[in-house]
């Protein structure tokens, strides 16, 4: 019935929707294994991409050949850049979407992609001989064969939902669990834990009163996640769909706590660990006692639907208690719930059990991404799929792995910071800026210039896509050159609005603080420069010229920290036969064995004189 596949993707979520997309394009011959096909990049919680780093992901993963930006733009309905105020390495893309629009987009990409096929099915096991996956068993007791198998399971494993009292098997409301496969996983050697994560009720925006809420309207003009120029978002500065905001309130806060008796989290019902930096709304009230308020945010889930997210409420109090204190939120008054909110917990697999390929250490060719590693985000999930995904093809081709570091990605960041710090894992893995050690050389912005040479290397970013970005380059370094042209002290007051007594060039002129590009059009020489580039290409340059000092400083430690990812570690490398180690540091790195000096320097209780000692040792050999 099945020929022998290349890669088996088990699981349909923005992990495995990326990693079949970005395998079966690079060549492989990919099936797709989903208990639900109509689900397909399903958004299961917020129907928003991007955000804070989480935007840097999204183009990152788009600029390296990936389809998460270009299925964001397709279905945005509204488009924030974030932090703006702040420094560039801050400034982060957010688009609502269209929920039903977002998944039937992922299910005509892959679709669009000769080389994936479908089965919907539940797997139950991983076929494995002389220690390498040559396959899957799945629910209905059909054996598949495969070079590789990518495991995106989501939340889906051994799920369980609770509501106050209630709870019950499922992968996600109204979905069955995936029942078996973690215990086959740990007969195999795996370990295993347990975590929780949670989702606010939707309602029905017909009967929510606006008025009392603050409008939060989209950017005038909505730019997109996407760097390919065919690809074009359907907004517009007229038809994004405003979000809205209103806040708690002590009555609130009071109902809520009436049901505190009745409640998973506080009666240690729930054994797995959610993400505090996205607590319950009754985690809000006791770990913040002292504010009589929290904010609600209001989101559309679609142009289609009246449906609304309600973000900032999650729970997993019962549904009578989430009803009553909702309608004491101004605007909620006449509120009608269509689904109330709910935790769920789930199995995942600590993440130091695999190598930065995100391929297991324990079975060859078989490879974890997305929540099954203990992250939580839809874009930390893409991108780890997209790793598995691209590697798992490399790998049974013979090629060398995708190289994503610290350096040059927060992907890099965040597959280091899965596979080499594993108390990091107690609860779900989320990406935050301050993550990054050289952040500001990974903005938004820059991360084709980052990361698209990589991409069309590997064959993932087509030729189109690169010579997109050679133009790109090309306009940035003539814009660059034009700046140099120098502006006499009338022409610099009339553009600038002050009095100056001498000659500067424009670049010269434009590391003044609040000084932009966008105040030399005044001035008709400027003007004609400027005009002969898009919007992007002036961002960059503006970027480049104003944080030069910074940019360099910070590649100064760029350039030692390569250094020491230049430096490879053999994976059987003998750590007992250097007498001088610590022996905390030799355990850790016995156990997480980074294939880099640079992912050792990284390791929790690797002190910098087992680093010497390490480097020293290397070297010798």
């Amino acid at each position: 019935m099945f020929d022998r596949y290349d890669v088996i993707v088990v699981g349909g979520g923005h992990a495995g929707c990326e990693a079949a997309a970005c395998a079966a394009t690079l060549g492989s011959k990919v099936l797709l294994i989903s208990s639900n096909l109509k689900t397909l990049g399903q958004m299961s919680c917020n129907p928003s991409i991007g955000g804070i780093a989480k935007g840097q992901i999204i183009r990152e993963i788009d600029a390296l050949g990936g389809f998460s930006g270009i299925v964001t733009d397709i279905s945005s309905i509204q488009f924030r850049m974030l932090n703006t105020s702040k420094g560039p390495a801050m400034w982060s893309p957010r688009a609502q979407c269209d929920r039903n629009l977002f998944s039937k987009t992922w299910r005509q990409t892959l679709e669009n992609i000769p080389n994936v096929d479908f089965w919907q099915d539940t797997v139950t096991e991983i076929l494995v001989q002389n220690n390498t996956v040559i396959g899957v068993k799945t629910q209905m007791q059909i054996s598949i064969l495969s070079k590789s198998v990518v495991i995106t399971a989501g939340t889906f494993l051994n799920g369980k939902i609770f509501i106050g009292n209630k709870n019950f098997n499922a992968g996600r409301i109204g979905e069955f669990p995936a029942l078996g496969l973690t215990e086959n996983l740990i007969s195999l050697g795996f370990k295993s834990g347990k975590m929780k994560t949670g989702t606010p009720p939707r309602v029905d925006g017909r009967s929510l009163n606006y008025e009392a809420m603050i409008e939060q309207k989209g950017d005038e003009n909505p730019e997109h996640f996407s760097f390919d120029k065919k690809i074009h978002s359907p907004l517009t500065t007229e038809n994004q769909m405003s979000c809205f905001m209103t806040y708690t309130n002590a009555k609130v806060h009071d109902i809520l706590r009436s049901g505190f008796s009745q409640s998973p989290l506080f009666n240690a019902i729930i054994k797995g660990k959610g993400p505090r930096y996205c607590p319950s709304i009754e985690d809000k009230i006791v770990r913040f006692s002292s504010r009589d308020r929290h904010p609600i945010f209001v989101e559309p889930e679609g142009r289609w639907t009246t449906e609304v997210y309600i973000n900032g409420f999650s729970s997993s109090l019962p549904e009578d208690v989430q009803y009553k204190a909702l309608k004491e939120v101004p605007g909620f008054e006449n509120m009608k719930m269509i689904t109330p909110a709910y935790a769920i917990e789930y199995d995942y697999f600590p993440s130091t059990q695999l190598f930065n390929t995100l391929e297991t250490k324990i079975i060859k060719n078989l490879y974890f991404a997305g929540q099954v590693n203990g992250t939580t985000g839809y874009e930390e999930a893409a991108c780890q799929g997209l790793v598995a995904g691209v590697n798992a093809h490399l790998k049974i081709n013979d090629k060398e792995p995708l190289n994503v570091t610290r350096t040059n990605s927060y992907i890099g960041v965040l597959v280091d910071d899965l596979v080499t710090k594993e108390n990091d894992v107690e609860e779900p893995y989320r990406m935050f800026t301050s993550r990054a050690e050289f952040r500001i050389s990974l903005r938004n912005d820059n991360a084709d210039c980052r990361l698209s040479q990589m991409g069309y290397e590997i064959g993932l970013l087509s030729q189109e896509r690169y010579d997109q970005f050679l133009e790109k380059e090309k306009n940035i370094e003539q814009l660059k050159n034009s700046l140099n042209i120098k502006l006499n002290p009338g022409e610099i007051s009339q553009c600038l609005n002050t009095n100056e007594t001498k000659m500067e060039t424009v670049a010269a002129l434009i590391q003044r603080p609040h000084v932009t590009l966008h105040d030399f059009s005044k001035n008709e020489k400027m003007a004609k420069i400027i005009g002969n580039f898009d919007k992007e290409v002036v961002e960059s340059v503006e970027v480049e010229i104003k944080y030069a000092a910074y940019i360099e400083k910070e590649k100064e430690l760029l350039e030692r920290f390569q250094k020491l990812n230049e430096i490879r570690i053999a994976d059987d490398f003998d750590y007992d036969s250097i007498k001088n180690l610590s022996n905390e540091g030799r355990q850790r790195l016995k156990m997480i064995r980074p294939r880099t000096l640079g992912s050792a320097s990284q390791i929790l209780g690797v002190s910098v004189s087992d680093l010497t000692i390490l480097m020293a040792y290397i070297r010798k050999m």
